[in-house]
C-alpha cells in the first residue's frame, strides 16, 4: 500500500507538471495566437503526453527495462489519445452545452483524464512481477 501511494504521488507531481505544459500551451496558441482552443487543446495535450511518457517511465511506473521501449511507447500512445478523446469530449461537453469558459473547462476535463490515465498506465505499462 505503501508503494502505491507514493507512486501516485509520483504520478500526480508528473501529471501537476504536464497539466501546466498542456494549459500553458493551449492558453498561449488560443489567446495570442487566436487558434480555436478545441485545435490548441489537441496540440497542447500531444506536447503534454510526450513529456508525461518521458517522465512517468523514468520516475512513476516499474517498466521492464528488457522491453520494447517502441512497442511500449506505441501502447502510452494509443491510450493517451483514448485520453484526449474523453478530454476533447469533457471540453466540448463543458464549453459547448454547459457554458463553462475554456479555461475552466480544462482543469475539470483534465481531472477525469487523470484518473483514467493512472488506472490504464497502471494496468498496460507498468511491469508485472
Amino acid at each position: 500500500m505503501k508503494k502505491l501511494m507514493e507512486q501516485i504521488i509520483k504520478f500526480g507531481f508528473v501529471g501537476f507538471l504536464c497539466f501546466f505544459i498542456d494549459y500553458g500551451i493551449m492558453v498561449l496558441l488560443t489567446d495570442r495566437f487566436g487558434m480555436d482552443y478545441r485545435v490548441s487543446c489537441g496540440i497542447s495535450f500531444t506536447v503534454s503526453v510526450i513529456v508525461n511518457y518521458i517522465l512517468s517511465v523514468t520516475f512513476v511506473f516499474e517498466t521492464d527495462k528488457k522491453k520494447n521501449r517502441s512497442g511500449e511507447f506505441v501502447i502510452f500512445v494509443v491510450l493517451s489519445l483514448i485520453g484526449l478523446a474523453i478530454n476533447e469530449a469533457c471540453m466540448w461537453l463543458s464549453v459547448e452545452f454547459l457554458g463553462i469558459h475554456y479555461k475552466l473547462s480544462k482543469i475539470g476535463a483534465t481531472g477525469v483524464v487523470m484518473v483514467y490515465n493512472f488506472i490504464s498506465r497502471k494496468i498496460f505499462i507498468e511491469k508485472k512481477n
